[in-house]
C-alpha cells in the first residue's frame, strides 16, 4: 500500500488471516452487546481511514446478533492530532457523526492502537458532537508502546512489536512489516 510519505508497507508476517479477522469481529461484538446490555444509546465511530471499515463489520455483526441498528459514524482526526508539526500533513477525510452524541455510549473503532495520541485526538473530537456519557475503545491490533494512560475495552488481537515495525490490517487480515522508501 503506498504511503503519503511515499513509503511503502512491505509485509513480513502475516499474524492474522481473514477468517481470523472475523472471528475477532464476532467475539468484539458480543462484548460489546454484553458489556452495554444491548444497543440502546450506543453509537459506532470509526476513525478514518482503517477503524471505517471495521466499525461498519462491527455494526453488521451486532446486527447480525442482536437484529438492531446502531447508527454508524465516521470521524477524521488529523486537525486535532497535538504531534502534526512531526508528522506528514494529514489528508482530511470526512466526519459524518449522525445523532447527537449527548448521552449517548460511543464506541471509537479503530485498526491498531499504538502510541495513544489517535484516540486522545479523537477524544477531543468527539466533544465538538455533544458530551458522550462514556466513550469506550474498540482496535483490532493493540501493538503496545503508548505514549498516553490509554486502554482499549475490546481488542482484537494484542500483538507485542518493535516500535520501528509496522502493522496493517485489512479484510484479508494483519500483518506485520517495514516501510521502505519508494
Amino acid at each position: 500500500m503506498a504511503r503519503p510519505t511515499g513509503r511503502v508497507f512491505v509485509p513480513r508476517a502475516r499474524v492474522m488471516d481473514g477468517d481470523d479477522v472475523r472471528r475477532a469481529l464476532v467475539r468484539i461484538a458480543h462484548e460489546i452487546l454484553e458489556r452495554n446490555h444491548g444497543t440502546d444509546e450506543i453509537v459506532l465511530v470509526g476513525l478514518q481511514t482503517g477503524g471505517v471499515p471495521l466499525a461498519g463489520r462491527l455494526v453488521a455483526e451486532i446486527a447480525e446478533i442482536d437484529g438492531s441498528t446502531v447508527p454508524l459514524g465516521t470521524l477524521d482526526v488529523a486537525l486535532y492530532r497535538d504531534d502534526a508539526s512531526i508528522r506528514p500533513a494529514p489528508s482530511q477525510e470526512a466526519t459524518e457523526i449522525p445523532v447527537d452524541l449527548t448521552d449517548r455510549v460511543v464506541v471509537l473503532v479503530d485498526d491498531v492502537l499504538f502510541t495513544g495520541r489517535t484516540v486522545r485526538a479523537a477524544l477531543d473530537a468527539l466533544a465538538d458532537h455533544g458530551r458522550a456519557r462514556a466513550v469506550q475503545l474498540a482496535v483490532m491490533v493493540d501493538r503496545g508502546h503508548r505514549e498516553l494512560p490509554i486502554r482499549p475495552d475490546y481488542v482484537g488481537k494484542n500483538l507485542p512489536t518493535r516500535r520501528s515495525e509496522t502493522v496493517e490490517v485489512s479484510d484479508d487480515g494483519v500483518a506485520i512489516g517495514d516501510l521502505r522508501g519508494a
